[in-house]
């Protein structure tokens, strides 16, 4: 006899429980079993079986143990698709990052923190991490659609430039979204670090040193990180009466060294210069070298973001440590809340913490 189903209010009756017979035939080689065969095996109907396959609490426990054994028993596995159109969840959560292959799959370490940060966390919850990226337009048009398509229960951005559409985009079409970094003009949660309180100590580290002339290599001006690390710059000389000497960059190592080139070229006699990110520190240091100049008795450096490659630099780079991994996990984890239909901080700002090395 086949349990009872779920009364007016939900609640699955007591199911008459037969014992299983081990006989009963296995699914065709090749083929999936069906939830009739588990239901079969189990001896219980096969809305109970589809109550427990997709994690519904109101089935008893023993009924609940049978199913799974028998799924067990049987291979069965649920169908991701018609799995979905119950629970109307993919399982499946995006991380778009809005720059070309080239440049996330490059030396930049600070794309793979943040992919590892996010996919542990994700894994813990069991949810898959769909990586894209959107490096031209045709890129954007493909994620737009996919996105928007139902393919993924929610979106979350890192490394977001400010006419990027897609946040905006995703919200009004009520996808989740949360972004690392602010977006003008985006009401959608955002996660990121102590930009401005991170450069103020790592330009007050050299004011304490008694350098008198310090240069900064900003980064661009299009991204919440370019221009925050820009305004800590310009707030920590303040107060000391110095001239504010500014190159822009790209985050890049080769906009680095084109920029302290610059810099030299424009002010020979600085002693001191903070870059806004250890990629172009480290190519800051190189145009140094070339120039005959020694860290730091010539001229000090310091970057930001204190990824593995500021350990190896020659010299070894003082640097402002942002925290890579946790801006990923801190991503997941508002994405998730959101998804469960958890109210989640409008802003997060994560700590900064000045990392001295031998560059200054």
């Amino acid at each position: 006899m086949r349990g009872t189903e779920p009364g007016p209010e939900g609640a699955t009756a007591p199911e008459p429980h037969r014992e299983r017979d081990f006989t009963t035939r296995q699914a065709p080689r090749g083929r999936r079993p069906t939830l009739e065969e588990v239901a079969e095996r189990a001896g219980v109907s096969r809305a109970t079986v589809s109550r427990v396959v997709n994690g519904q609490m109101s089935v008893a426990e023993p009924l609940r143990k049978a199913v799974e054994a028998a799924a067990a028993e049987l291979g069965y596995v649920p169908h991701a698709a018609a799995r979905s159109l119950v629970t109307h969840r993919t399982d499946s959560i995006a991380l778009i990052l809005p720059e070309s292959p080239t440049r996330v799959f490059s030396d930049d370490q600070f794309f793979p923190g943040v992919i590892r940060g996010v996919a542990t966390e994700l894994d813990n919850a069991g949810k898959l991490l769909v990586l894209m990226t959107t490096g031209s337009n045709e890129g954007r048009d493909r994620v737009e659609r996919y996105a928007i398509g139902g393919h993924v229960d929610g979106v979350m951005f890192a490394s977001l430039h400010d006419a990027d559409p897609l946040p905006e985009l995703m919200l009004r079409r009520g996808v989740p979204v949360v972004c690392n970094g602010v977006l003008p003009h985006s009401s959608a949660p955002w996660i990121d670090v102590d930009h401005i309180g991170g450069v103020r100590s790592g330009v007050g580290h050299l004011i304490a040193q008694g350098r008198g002339k310090i240069a900064t290599i900003a980064g661009p001006q299009d991204m919440s990180a370019g221009r925050a690390r820009l305004e800590g710059y310009r707030r920590a000389l303040a107060p000391t009466g110095q001239r504010a000497i500014i190159a822009i960059g790209d985050f890049t190592a080769q906009s680095g060294v084109e920029a302290m080139r610059q810099l030299l070229a424009d002010e020979p006699d600085l002693d001191a210069v903070f870059v806004a990110s250890d990629l172009m520190a480290h190519g800051a240091l190189t145009a140094l070298r070339e120039s005959g100049r020694t860290v730091p008795e010539d001229v000090a450096v310091v970057g930001f973001d204190d990824i593995a490659l500021a350990s190896y630099c020659e010299p070894p780079l003082t640097t402002v440590r942002q925290p890579i991994p946790e801006i990923g996990r801190t991503l997941a984890r508002h994405m998730l809340r959101l998804l469960d239909g958890e109210e989640v901080e409008s802003s997060t700002i994560l700590p900064t913490e000045l990392v001295i090395r031998e560059s200054a």
